[in-house]
């Protein structure tokens, strides 16, 4: 069963995409923060890392990095609403590191898991 990190400050989608993930099989981890989402992918090594970009104590964009440092192949998924008024695009930025997908919220749930089937598949 594939590990996945979710890594979003609004506990509503955490617990969305949680319930989501589960259903389908997969195994789930959530963390608040970029900083607490680092320390649990050092602690339990996740195949996927699904993460919000603007987040309190170290962004999306600073866990990309570390991530990428870190295991340069992880599949991650980045999803931001572009910030309160939703015209801020940090999923362009994000898009640039190598293996990085991007989703705009809201999204489907149905794209959601596309992209995760997808990321997953590309590790095995």
């Amino acid at each position: 069963m594939a590990k996945i990190l979710i890594a979003d400050d609004e506990a509503p989608v955490r617990e969305v995409l949680r319930d989501l993930l589960t259903d389908a099989g997969y195994e789930v981890e959530e963390a608040a923060d970029g900083e607490e989402a680092l320390r649990r992918f050092r602690a339990t090594t996740p195949d996927l890392v699904i993460t919000d970009i603007l987040m309190p104590k170290a962004g999306g964009l600073n866990l990309l990095r570390e991530l990428r440092e870190l295991a340069p192949s992880l599949p991650v998924i980045a999803i931001s609403g572009g910030g309160k008024d939703g015209k801020l695009n940090f999923l362009s930025t994000a898009a640039m590191f190598p293996g990085v997908r991007t989703l705009k919220k809201p999204f489907h749930m149905t794209e959601l898991l596309r992209l995760v089937d997808a990321g997953l598949a590309s590790v095995i």
